[in-house]
């Protein structure tokens, strides 16, 4: 499994939003402005550094979900000179939420298993790792503490983190999305979080055909992960990661996102 498709569609509201206090170059404000958080420069654009953390972990092809108006991107990554990842693209027409955007993969992914993740987020290699090494499809889930000891969360920011309910088999039985607080003391410890960091196979583009519009109005891939589970009968298996994973969500991660790269090398 040597494949990752990065979700780089979304429009970037929170990035949008001026904070006061926060103080950006002329190229992190122009990209902070267009939301294309994936293009907030650190030396190098933020993108250059996911992706080099994917060669590391072995993952030589490489599948961005863009809108057809993120021309920056595409001209970018279509000319940059690479030697150990190939680069494509797939064009998600309107933000129609994250399994819509994974189905605008399927021609890229075919019949193979392959990476999901966020463009706004730099995973542990640990992590990129172990999906590699799952027996079939599953999911990273990241142990709570880890994220906000190593990580740029806050421990409110992270107590609003999706839940991953792991089965006595050690399979995922379900995400729960925004647990309340009861639900969330019900949960054996340590608590593990999903950040949006799965390995799917072909089970997971019908899956993303069947669901239904959220209640927001968007199709989300924990749906189609579900169905795949409920219905198709798919067994997601589950790498609990206990290590931080970096966020590129608003304005005010910036600065701590620069402190983190800073000599960071990029091989690509």
């Amino acid at each position: 499994m040597d494949q990752a498709v990065i979700l780089a569609r979304g429009l970037g509201t929170r990035m949008r939003k001026p904070e006061e206090g926060v103080e950006l170059s002329g190229e992190q404000q122009a990209a902070a402005d267009s939301g294309q958080k994936a293009m907030i420069r650190f030396g190098r654009p933020f993108l250059d550094y996911v992706l080099a953390d994917l060669a590391d972990a072995g993952y030589r092809r490489v599948c961005l979900v863009i809108g057809p108006e993120h021309e920056e991107i595409r001209n970018y990554y279509g000319s940059l000179e690479t030697a150990r990842l190939a680069i494509d693209f797939a064009i998600q027409q309107e933000p129609r939420g994250t399994a819509d955007a994974v189905a605008a993969a399927e021609r890229f992914a075919g019949n193979d298993h392959f990476l999901v993740i966020n463009s706004d987020n730099l995973y542990p290699r640990e992590a990129l790792t172990a999906l590699r090494e799952l027996p079939g499809a599953g999911l990273a889930l990241f142990e709570q503490e880890s994220l906000i000891a190593g990580g740029n969360f806050t421990r409110e920011r992270v107590s609003r983190f999706a839940v991953g309910k792991i089965d006595s088999r050690g399979l995922l039985e379900r995400i729960i999305e925004k647990p309340d607080e009861a639900a969330l003391a019900a949960m054996p410890r340590p608590v593990y979080l999903s950040m949006n960091c799965w390995r799917f196979g072909p089970a997971i583009f019908q899956g993303c055909k069947a669901i239904s519009p959220s209640p927001r109005g968007e199709y989300e891939v924990t749906d189609a992960v579900q169905y795949a589970i409920d219905v198709l009968g798919e067994k997601m298996h589950v790498a609990k990661i206990s290590a931080p994973v970096l966020d590129l969500t608003s304005r005010g991660d910036i600065a701590a996102m620069a402190a983190r790269l800073a000599g960071k090398d990029v091989n690509l």
